[in-house]
């Protein structure tokens, strides 16, 4: 496995990580929420919308935590991309669609962690092995 991919899989664990903790916090005190992601609605957050929030986190956080153990599994590791996707779709359209999260470090933070996953995610598909029927299908086509 390339060394890449090694520095790739500690990013995915450490996102894993804080993010397990924004789901504790999310399920605790719902002011979490309206405190530091969406200042500029915080009457729009209550109980049942942080809960949610913190689900969505979890799933994520369990997805990831389960790339980093097994990064080479292609699946897994296209649905990994995606939940960051999610992620930045999430909060860039809550700053500036429905202005409910205005650009402070709160948000700011998952917007950077999203953005540079998805950039080495992007770059650690150069870093798989090729599977037999690609090398099979690239020996045909030399043929």
């Amino acid at each position: 496995m390339s060394r890449f991919l090694n520095v790739l899989r500690s990013w995915l664990v450490m996102v894993s990580v804080i993010a397990m903790g924004n789901t504790v916090q999310s399920f605790r005190d719902h002011s979490f929420l309206s405190e530091k992601l969406y200042t500029g609605t915080p009457e729009f957050v209550n109980g049942l919308q942080a809960r949610t929030f913190g689900i969505w986190t979890l799933l994520s956080s369990i997805i990831r935590c389960a790339c980093a153990i097994d990064i080479q599994n292609r699946t897994l590791y296209h649905i990994t991309l995606w939940t960051f996707v999610l992620a930045l779709g999430h909060f860039l359209s809550e700053a500036f669609i429905y202005k409910t999260a205005p650009l402070t470090i709160g948000v700011m933070a998952p917007l950077i962690v999203a953005s540079f996953s998805i950039i080495g995610m992007l770059i650690g598909f150069q870093c798989f092995p090729e599977t037999q029927e690609e090398e099979t299908a690239r020996q045909k086509k030399r043929n």
